[in-house]
């Protein structure tokens, strides 16, 4: 039997092994592993533990290695105050964040089939950060209230985009569009929100509308890692059903699968994603735009790599947050000003691509 993947056929079968595969055997159990996604996913692995330690050991004054690792290891250091509790705090709701978003991306990617259809793009992060400011100037004041009003808000923005793209399909081009013009509305009505609050409400949201990792401690990290561990499983069986939902339709069907159920369970985990992020650290833009792709390009696969784009997405926001600390210092930039310093340069040259291939009679 063969099945058909983006325009790519593998063949299935007793004995086949598809190209670039290696079958690796567990016990009794064995499973197919792809050779350059996982020599990608263990390089950004090992880039992202590099940015993080290089995190821990900047600021204000640097700190030796040595004196970091002591406080990881919970071992006696003169440095426990600054990377412990000031430096370690902020970049795991770095990672965190940078890990939802990149696996958000690829999630709404994969559905859509389109490349610009990431959770910035198409007004998710701008309902979640609306309903959030809105919460702010109704005094909700608890950073680890934010993801759970945030969730609201990016589902609620998620269904109203879906309902009015919905005619008896889902036709991306027009997903991508509406979503485009509810993310400008949704925008308006987050700085509605901002002028109806007193001074310091709208300039507490004013920063967090930028997207900065400047204020959570461990009491916001936490329920962040609590919600991304609950969430695993079904990043999981995402992984698993992203294949599925790779195939053309026609092929997907005739082995059983209900496609509009296994893209809804997979859109509606993109957005909780995103919106769990967004609550932690405000709209960081272009990250959930950029990694997915980056991921892609680097594993040249035929699907979006979650893990890949997991860690790609980490690597962008702690080492964004990293130059943000140190390029005007001591004046600190909002991780989302780096991140949209590259991700808007990326975003024209992807829609003048698309233009372009659709000129020459080419798929985007």
């Amino acid at each position: 039997m063969s099945t058909t993947v983006n325009g790519r056929t593998t063949v299935h079968g007793r004995g086949a092994r598809p190209a670039g595969y290696a079958l690796v055997r567990v016990g009794r159990g064995s499973f197919l592993v792809h050779r350059r996604a996982t020599a990608v996913a263990t390089g950004l692995a090992v880039l992202l533990a590099a940015a993080c330690l290089a995190y821990l050991c900047t600021g204000k004054s640097f700190t030796a290695p040595g004196e970091v690792l002591k406080v990881l290891l919970g071992e006696p250091s003169r440095e426990e105050l600054v990377v412990g509790t000031l430096r370690l705090p902020r970049m795991t709701v770095g990672v965190l964040v940078g890990l939802a978003f990149g696996v958000s991306g690829a999630l709404i990617q994969t559905v859509a089939r389109n490349p610009l259809a990431s959770p910035d793009i198409i007004g998710v992060t701008q309902g979640a950060s609306a309903l959030t400011v809105g919460a702010m100037t109704f005094g909700v004041t608890s950073y680890a209230a934010l993801p759970y009003v945030s969730v609201a808000g990016g589902l609620l923005a998620a269904v109203l985009v879906y309902a009015f793209a919905w005619r008896g399909g889902l036709q991306a081009t027009r997903f991508v569009l509406i979503g485009i013009g509810f993310a400008v509305a949704l925008r308006s009505v987050t700085h509605l929100f901002m002028t109806k609050g007193d001074y310091l409400v709208a300039q507490r949201a004013q920063v967090w509308m930028t997207g900065s990792l400047n204020g959570p401690g461990w009491d916001e990290a936490a329920p962040l890692a609590l919600a991304l561990l609950v969430l695993a499983p079904f990043v999981c069986w995402a992984a698993r059903a992203q294949r599925t939902v790779s195939m053309d339709d026609d092929t997907a069907t005739a082995l059983g699968v209900r496609l509009d159920r296994v893209r809804c369970g997979l859109a509606l985990l993109g957005v909780v994603l995103a919106s769990i992020a967004t609550g932690a650290a405000g709209p960081v833009d272009f990250v959930a735009l950029l990694a997915p792709q980056l991921a892609r390009r680097m594993t040249r696969t035929a699907q979006i790599p979650l893990l890949s784009s997991a860690l790609t997405g980490a690597v962008i926001v702690v080492v964004a947050d990293l130059l943000g600390r140190k390029l005007l210092e001591p004046t600190q930039l909002p991780v989302g000003v780096l991140t949209a310093a590259v991700g808007a340069p990326y975003l024209i040259w992807l829609i003048v691509k698309g233009h372009s291939t659709r000129r020459t009679g080419g798929t985007a």
